[in-house]
This record gives structure tokens, sequence and C-alpha cells, in this order.
């Protein structure tokens, strides 16, 4: 049977939970200087990587959730990398959340987004969804690269939809509350 795509973003807002946890908990492994410290990259640490997708995160639920939802542009608004993994832990539970109350008519729903340049943008859910998973994995690609030029050995990040990955996966997404739906 085809997986819809309502379940594909299900599963896809689970694996940027896992992911996310992931990438957060090997950087708690950096003392907070290596966390700021200036590395390549187009947002030049991994704090303010990592703070980049969080802000984009909440921007886009913000607008997923419907106009007049106020979002911040704080681009750090987590220095501290506990505070930071934290406050993205609740924002991947929200994304789930949302996601776990999608159908496929919900997908096709056309939604005013606000990118901060001055002009009236409206796009489907699922390409808001679309992009924000992208615009996720991007990142953290990025900030993966960063991690391994530190002392941190980088987490696996994508073992995660295949059949043979479900043990290690299931195991972790149960940790974090987050058991994949049938």
């Amino acid at each position: 049977m085809a997986t819809s795509l309502a379940e594909q973003f299900r599963l896809m807002a689970r694996n940027n939970a896992w992911a996310n946890s992931r990438l957060h908990a090997a950087c708690l492994r950096l003392s907070p200087e290596e966390f700021a410290a200036p590395r390549t990259g187009f947002f030049p640490s991994l704090r303010r990587t990592l703070n980049h997708i969080l802000v984009v995160d909440r921007a886009y639920l913000a607008d997923l959730k419907g106009p007049g939802r106020a979002h911040g542009v704080d681009p750090i608004p987590y220095p501290d990398a506990v505070d930071l993994a934290a406050a993205q832990a609740e924002t991947d539970r929200e994304l789930v959340r949302f996601c776990d109350g999608l159908d496929e008519a919900g997908l096709d729903r056309v939604m005013p987004i606000d990118r901060r340049d001055g002009v009236a943008h409206r796009e489907t859910v699922a390409a808001i969804l679309s992009h924000l998973f992208q615009h996720q994995i991007h990142h953290r690609g990025q900030a993966h690269a960063m991690l391994s030029a530190t002392r941190v050995v980088p987490p696996q990040l994508d073992e995660f939809f295949l059949a043979s990955d479900a043990p290690r996966r299931d195991a972790e997404l149960k940790r974090l509350g987050l058991e994949r739906r049938s």
C-alpha cells in the first residue's frame, strides 16, 4: 500500500524530531565556547545555525496555524545549547502534533505566509511543509559538517525510513514520546 502524502509528512515530522534530538545531544557535549566558536558555514557557528533552524521552524509553524500568529525575528533567541535543545524539542513536538492532525484535503489548503520581504505570499500547506523539512535538512547538514571539525563525533542522521533502521529508530522515537503512527 502506498503511503499517503499526509502520512509521509507525519513520518518527516518524526524524522525531523529524531535528527534534531541526535544533533543537539552531540552539541551538548561541546563546551559553550566550542558551541559558539566561529566555523565555516552560512551561519558561521553551531549556535547560530541551530538557532536559525529553530527560528525558521517557529515562523512556518506560526504561518501554518493561521494569519495573525506572531513570530519573533531574534536570530539567536537561545545562546545556551541546553535551552536551545529544549526549545527545539518542544517545537519539534508541536510540528509532529500539527502533522498528526493533517489529512489529504488539509494539505491543499492555501495559507498566507510571512517571509518578511513585504510581499503577500500564499502557499499550500504541503508546499510549506516540504520547504520546512528541506530547510531543516539543508542546515542540519551544515551543522553536521561543523560538528565534524570538533572533538565530538557527529551522529548518524540518515538511517530512519528503511525497515532495517527500525530497531534503533523505534527505540529512540519511543524515548522521545514520538512513536510512529500506523
